[in-house]
């Protein structure tokens, strides 16, 4: 197909504002971008996208590490699923099955942002994001209790995406 340019698309994920923000800086002297907040929504994107027979696929993945590493739990920090309970060293406190199962998955996986989405799938069984008012409300009482377990690790919010478990 000679006479048609070819064009290529950047397609820049960052989970936050402030990292897409950044990245679109990084990416201002490129033909053509996207940034999008997970790699879900790239691959949906990417699936309404059609690719003319022959042709390269127009985009071109590209992962924005702008937020810190994930690091590991303190190793004190424990979740005993058998009697659904948090402990911090030589301390104890009970968890609902909600808190249990919110702070497992991010107790499992430190310092990587767990999307509404997935979070909700996993813990609630739906992909039903609503306002998402169930889960904060549920990661406001398991803060609370690491708070008075005065463990060395809290949730963050990234806002508009998740959360994650961090050591404090």
């Amino acid at each position: 197909m000679q006479g048609i340019p070819v064009a290529s698309l950047v397609i820049g994920i960052a989970s936050s504002p402030a990292e897409r923000r950044q990245l679109a800086r990084l990416l201002g002297g490129s033909d053509a971008f996207l940034i999008v907040s997970t790699v879900d929504q790239a691959r949906e994107f990417l699936g309404v996208v059609d690719t003319p027979p022959g042709a390269t696929p127009p985009a071109t993945a590209i992962r924005a590490e702008v937020a810190p590493s994930p690091q590991p739990p303190p190793p004190d920090l424990a979740v005993d699923s058998d009697r659904r309970v948090l402990r911090w060293r030589d301390q104890e406190i009970d968890l609902t099955r909600l808190e249990h199962d919110v702070l497992l998955c991010l107790v499992h996986a430190p310092g990587q942002i767990w999307t509404y989405e997935r979070l909700h799938l996993e813990v609630w069984g739906n992909r039903h994001l609503g306002r998402n008012s169930d889960m904060h409300s549920v990661v406001r009482r398991v803060r609370g209790k690491l708070a008075r377990l005065n463990a060395a690790a809290t949730i963050h919010s990234v806002r508009g995406v998740g959360f994650r478990l961090v050591p404090v």
